[in-house]
């Protein structure tokens, strides 16, 4: 089988989410979530050494917002702006040079996909990308059923092609197989799917 290998000069790396709230232990722990963060790291040494872009987006809500369950949301408070389970994993290599976007800022909106997140310089992340020439994202991060699934769909829409690592992801799989399903949505939609072995170059 041909390995896909992100040759691309316009590809780059999307870690989605992996803060303190969504890893076992957090507000909003999801099962086996800082198990994929050993891939993760393997995956920003092959784009770092490769000169591709690394980007992180987080979840960055206020204490008030109708993304939480008290405030009508289906969710527990999570991600609170400069709390310990909005920062990201400390197992997470980020290097100096990877970019940060946030979201979930408006407390009227949810915003699921990391294509709304936004910089310092408030330019959403799907602005950047196309500012930045990036015609390909590899996906990887939490959660497989939220908003991996929602970064893939909203990126395929505005014409990006998209990798999803599935060694690098986990689901909330608030009803068993959702998870599953997540994947199958994305592969109807036209999302690749992949893993670090055929991602690396053999030998």
């Amino acid at each position: 089988m041909k390995r896909i290998v992100p040759m691309e000069k316009e590809s780059a790396l999307l870690i989605v989410d992996v803060q303190n709230d969504f890893c076992p232990g957090g507000a909003l722990g999801v099962a086996g979530g800082d198990e994929i963060i050993p891939f993760i790291n393997r995956y920003i040494e092959l784009f770092r050494k490769d000169g591709r872009l690394i980007i992180a987006s987080r979840d960055w809500h206020p204490s008030v917002s109708r993304h939480f369950r008290e405030f009508g949301g289906i969710w527990p408070v999570h991600c609170v702006q400069d709390s310990n389970g909005a920062k990201f994993h400390s197992g997470l290599l980020l290097p100096p040079e990877s970019l940060v976007f946030s979201k979930g800022m408006n407390p009227l909106l949810d915003d699921y996909s990391a294509l709304q997140a936004r910089n310092e310089s408030e330019m959403s992340m799907s602005e950047f990308l196309k500012e930045a020439g990036i015609r390909c994202l590899y996906i990887c991060g939490l959660a497989t059923d939220y908003c991996v699934l929602q970064s893939a769909l909203n990126g395929l829409r505005q014409g990006f092609a998209i990798v999803v690592l599935t060694d690098a992801v986990r689901g909330v799989d608030m009803e068993q197989g959702d998870s599953e399903r997540a994947l199958a949505e994305m592969i109807a939609a036209g999302v690749i799917l992949t893993s670090i072995d055929k991602l690396l170059p053999s030998g």
